[in-house]
């Protein structure tokens, strides 16, 4: 069965065609800067060649329709006829509490992601602008939706619920979701059919890691803790994103700048994080090479960034009572190995011990990064989240 994946954001469309009689990728690519100037598709040909084709794209529908149409081109197309795809997943962001799993799409189901636009309001309407296309321009194939926050429906209440008056949780569905779902549940699986370890029977810290970053504490294949909140502004320090923050600090910045409710949002959610702390970039690698030119505000900047995820590993250590695999995945936690060596260092105690050979090694490949005597395996998994996707549309539609 051949199926294409979907990542509709707010200005991009990412896609991948997978043939999953055989897990290979037929063909993958992205459009950028939808309804601004100088937007373009950039694909990857099976020769691992990057081909750019500069094109005006004003809105989603017509940017699919350049993908459809690309797949079945003389020049870069894989596809002989559309015909030959049998369903498309897409990532949804949001799904409130209305979804634990991935599930068929239909018109009740857009209804009830229309009904969480509220709480992903840059993004789950990109995500059904992307259901709406392929339904006009692909009418009667499957279609399947793979949700963000699907995986951390397993939170107990005292994890996700907050120290707010319990009414706004009634009237609002304000809580704690998490995000980068799809990742968390691949990677913490594939280290398990890695390593030859019963999933349900094994503690997991998985540390998604890059300009965006979640950690999540999973027990016995279940979330049971997840850094991001309501939104993913919580938790760790990311690239433009400021991480967790006393509530009461944005109310003094609001009165003491006059901000609206949206300029505080722009702060937290833009122009924060990493790049707010070094006033450098939100890129590790131009803030790694700031550090090694001594600029001090990007070594706090990074120190910051290391120290947060080194302390979410220690508490999620004691919400599991002690953990057995500890996974780096992410663009940063897949590459940036003195991230690892810090996120790791003084854990010894919990049982991390790292090969440092092996850890500054290698890059975005799976790999153990552990010493042969660490407690605790220490692992680098690359994150397939469109793999996963297509997965599940595959089983879903083979029910």
């Amino acid at each position: 069965m051949k199926i294409l994946v979907l990542n509709c954001g707010s200005s991009s469309i990412k896609y991948k065609l997978f043939d999953m009689s055989s897990n290979i990728v037929l063909a993958q690519g992205g459009i950028e800067k939808i309804g601004l100037k100088g937007s373009f598709l950039k694909l990857t040909t099976p020769d691992d060649q990057k081909v750019i084709i500069n094109k005006d794209i004003p809105e989603h529908q017509v940017g699919v329709e350049l993908i459809l149409s690309i797949l079945t081109s003389k020049e870069n197309g894989c596809l002989q006829s559309l015909k030959e795809i049998e369903a498309v997943g897409h990532r949804v962001v949001h799904g409130g509490e209305k979804f634990n799993a991935s599930v068929l799409i239909d018109q009740v189901v857009i209804n009830q992601i229309e009904e969480c636009i509220e709480l992903a309001p840059l993004h789950n309407p990109s995500n059904l602008i992307g259901v709406r296309a392929v339904e006009k321009l692909m009418p009667g194939v499957p279609q399947v939706a793979v949700f963000d926050t699907a995986f951390h429906q397993t939170m107990p209440p005292k994890a996700y619920i907050y120290g707010l008056p319990y009414s706004y949780y009634e009237k609002y569905g304000i809580r704690r979701y998490g995000f980068h779902g799809t990742s968390h549940r691949y990677v913490s699986k594939r280290a398990c059919e890695i390593l030859g370890r019963n999933y349900e029977e094994t503690k997991i810290i998985t540390a998604h890691i890059g300009n965006g970053a979640s950690i999540t504490a999973i027990k016995n294949g279940k979330s049971i803790d997840t850094s991001m909140g309501m939104t993913p502004v919580d938790g760790l320090l990311m690239g433009t994103r400021s991480g967790e923050i006393d509530a009461g600090v944005l109310t003094f910045i609001s009165e003491k700048e006059h901000l609206s409710a949206q300029k505080i949002s722009d702060l937290l959610n833009k122009k924060s994080g990493v790049l707010g702390v070094s006033g450098v970039s939100s890129d590790m690698r131009e803030l790694s090479e700031a550090c090694e030119k001594g600029n001090e505000r990007a070594i706090l900047a990074m120190d910051m960034f290391n120290y947060r995820i080194h302390k979410y590993v220690g508490s999620y250590a004691a919400v599991l009572g002690g953990f057995d695999i500890l996974v780096f995945t992410g663009g940063v936690g897949e590459n940036q190995w003195s991230t690892r060596t810090a996120v790791c260092k003084n854990l010894e105690f919990m049982g991390i011990k790292l090969d440092e050979s092996k850890n500054t090694g290698m890059r975005a490949q799976e790999m153990i990064i552990s010493a042969s005597d660490s407690r605790v395996t220490v692992m680098v998994i690359p994150t397939e989240e469109e793999f996963m996707i297509a997965k599940d549309t595959l089983e879903i539609l083979s029910k």
